[in-house]
């Protein structure tokens, strides 16, 4: 069984008069929030405030960068090459870097989003770029990735010594290779499933797919997205039951 396991949540994503998620009834329930940087969504009031308000609920803050694509939430795939994902790297997170310092704060890790994680998921060489940013713009870089973490990005990151932390996901499905089924509209998520697949997870170290079978993953933290219907009452029912199983929840040393 796990002893200790972290909870992060994409956060952020607000921009404008345009409202995504409820990240101010998510903070209680979480250890660690991955924060937009402003190219699939947020702006510099919603990454200023949203750091901020992590600050205040003690909450780890890592960079959550995507490809500059706002109109489509960065899930539109683009042709980019190794030089243009090395830059969006380095400055979304120097972005986010500098709204931390003014809270006094660090940043803790970096988490691609959508398009810009699919592709970095499957090209070695702009796997490789961005685990060059990533090593160079702290000086404990960590890596968030959805386990399995042998693709492209986490190889590259684990050859520069870069920690990588997998993540699972207990309100979306998996298939029975372990990868993610990614839902197009959201939907309410089943609490009962969800923390059955948290249960099942710390005390076993696989989730069960769709066809019944049992995957095992590599995990140190659990994904809940903050945009679903019933997101807080999902990520409250999580974090109860790390409680009773007795698993610590703590964010993920860097």
């Amino acid at each position: 069984m796990l002893k200790q396991m972290d909870i992060n949540c994409d956060m952020g994503e607000s921009f404008g008069n345009w409202t995504m998620g409820d990240d101010a009834g998510m903070m209680p329930y979480i250890t660690t929030a991955n924060v937009a940087c402003g190219f699939h969504a947020s702006d510099p009031l919603t990454m200023i405030g949203t750091v901020k308000l992590a600050n205040q609920h003690s909450i780890a803050v890592g960079a959550h960068p995507g490809l500059p694509d706002l109109l489509g939430f960065g899930r539109r795939a683009m042709n980019i090459t190794p030089e243009d994902a090395y830059a969006y790297v380095v400055y979304q997170v120097g972005a986010l870097q500098a709204s931390l310092k003014m809270q006094g704060m660090h940043l803790h890790h970096i988490k691609p989003h959508g398009a810009f994680y699919s592709v970095l998921k499957a090209q070695m060489e702009l796997a490789e770029a961005v685990a060059e940013a990533i090593e160079k713009l702290s000086d404990t870089p960590m890596l968030y990735w959805p386990a399995p973490t042998s693709s492209a990005l986490p190889t590259a990151c684990k050859k520069r010594g870069i920690r990588v932390v997998g993540e699972i996901y207990p309100d979306l499905h998996y298939a029975a290779d372990g990868s993610l089924v990614i839902q197009r509209h959201k939907h309410e998520t089943d609490v009962a499933f969800a923390c059955s697949q948290v249960q099942r997870y710390v005390q076993t170290g696989k989730v069960e797919a769709m066809d019944g079978s049992l995957v095992e993953l590599d995990a140190e933290s659990l994904c809940i997205h903050g945009d679903g219907p019933n997101s807080v009452a999902v990520a409250h029912a999580v974090q109860q039951t790390l409680k009773t199983i007795g698993c610590k929840i703590a964010p993920v040393l860097q």
